[in-house]
């Protein structure tokens, strides 16, 4: 079996309209979510299924947009509100392919604001739809101000806490960008590479040793320059390698080429990475030179990294996944 830890939920344009409501409004008035119809969602969520079939992708784990998050926008209240409705959205998907999606919540963030809106969103999720993990985003302000604390912060305490109670991982992942200086896609990476030095530099998981902390995109930047990461280990005579800090953390696959995904697997080793595309996303461009589009990677693993075991393919692309997500076997 195939499972995809990282993918985001395909939604109707009713669902956006929402979010163009809220911005218009600023919640007063809030007219409340648009009703969205179960033939509606089975359209978009088959569509999206349809893209899965086609590389073999047997269960997704769906999440919300990243550059939908919204958590830059005030007041607090809409992103709370425009969260919920996603989420709401993601586990209605989830509910009509049951066999197919499994549900990853989002978390209404927001630089300086407390993290109460989102530990009670990440209850309701659990308890109300069983949802298997969380999105978290180290920049809820978007690439713009205020500047967030990373996340060895104890600011982000009360999450980590949150689950570590509930026995659930939790997903690093961007959102939008509005620096100029930077594009989209090349925030996710700076910021899952910030995200790392910033827990690997901190008690973090001195003070969680449960916490389960996934890298999307595979650790940003980081694998490809650690060895600058181990030479200041030992410029401070730190007796952990940086390497082996490393595996206290979790990497999904998205990195889109056999050169990048072997030195990820030779880096933190296949016990700690997990099947995970964004299909349908950034990737979703056809590769001039393989013929198939970026994201399918199901190949890229089988057949373009010799050295790969055939337990080390299956923990990637599905034991891993189903020991950290808790699934059945």
């Amino acid at each position: 079996m195939i499972i995809d830890i990282h993918g985001h939920v395909s939604i109707p344009p009713e669902v956006l309209a929402y979010k163009a409501q809220l911005s218009a409004s600023l919640g007063n008035p809030d007219v409340g979510p648009p009703k969205v119809s179960d033939d509606r969602l089975r359209e978009f969520g088959q569509k999206h299924l349809n893209l899965l079939d086609n590389v073999g992708t047997d269960l997704q784990i769906i999440s919300p947009r990243p550059f939908h998050a919204w958590h830059s926008q005030r007041p607090h209240k809409v992103v709370v509100d425009w969260t919920r409705h996603v989420n709401d959205i993601i586990a209605r998907t989830c509910a009509l392919f049951p066999d197919r999606y499994l549900g990853m919540g989002g978390l209404p963030q927001a630089t300086g604001e407390s993290l109460d809106t989102a530990l009670a969103e990440l209850d309701r999720c659990v308890d109300e739809y069983g949802f298997a993990g969380f999105l978290l985003n180290p920049d809820p302000s978007e690439g713009g101000a205020p500047v967030p604390p990373g996340l060895g912060d104890p600011y982000w305490y009360p999450l980590y806490e949150k689950l570590c109670e509930r026995d659930l991982p939790v997903l690093v992942h961007s959102a939008s960008c509005s620096a100029p200086r930077e594009s989209y896609t090349l925030h996710f990476i700076n910021e899952e590479s910030i995200a790392i030095v910033s827990l690997l530099e901190s008690p973090v998981f001195t003070d969680f040793p449960d916490l389960k902390i996934i890298m999307g995109h595979g650790g940003g930047a980081i694998p490809y320059q650690i060895a600058r990461f181990e030479s200041w280990r030992v410029k401070n005579k730190n007796p952990e390698t940086f390497r082996d800090s490393m595996r206290r953390l979790w990497y999904d696959t998205c990195v889109y080429n056999a050169e990048g995904l072997d030195l990820l697997f030779k880096i933190v080793g296949t016990d700690r990475c997990m099947f995970g595309t964004e299909l349908p996303g950034t990737g979703t461009e056809v590769d001039p030179v393989s013929g198939r589009v970026f994201d399918d990677l199901k190949p890229v693993i089988e057949n373009q990294i010799p050295w790969l075991s055939d337990d080390d393919r299956a923990a990637v692309l599905e034991n891993n996944a189903r020991s950290l997500f808790k699934l059945p076997v």
